[in-house]
């Protein structure tokens, strides 16, 4: 026994069928308004991110400043090998 075919008209809905959207149903101006507000977001938030960042790099700095003068810190973590500065006479 073959299946039925269902009709092709009834599987294709028409444009116009479509329901109305947000954006069809806001003022443009309205749009705008939002896709503005958005931007400025995306904008502070990529600020933020930025001085956190720099904040970090220069905690990092300070850090690395204070190992150097530690004489502690630089004897454990020096590799020198004395055998390089030995001389053989």
């Amino acid at each position: 026994m073959a299946k039925p075919k269902k009709p092709l008209s009834q599987a294709a809905p028409a444009a116009a069928d479509k329901p109305a959207t947000l954006k069809d149903l806001l003022n443009p101006a309205v749009v705008e308004k939002l896709k503005a507000a958005g931007d400025e977001l995306k904008a502070a938030e990529a600020q933020r991110k930025e001085e956190t960042r720099k904040r970090e790099e220069e905690a990092r700095k300070v850090e690395q400043k204070r190992l150097d003068n530690d004489f502690g810190h630089l004897l454990e973590n020096s590799k020198m090998d004395w055998r390089k500065y030995k001389n053989s006479n």
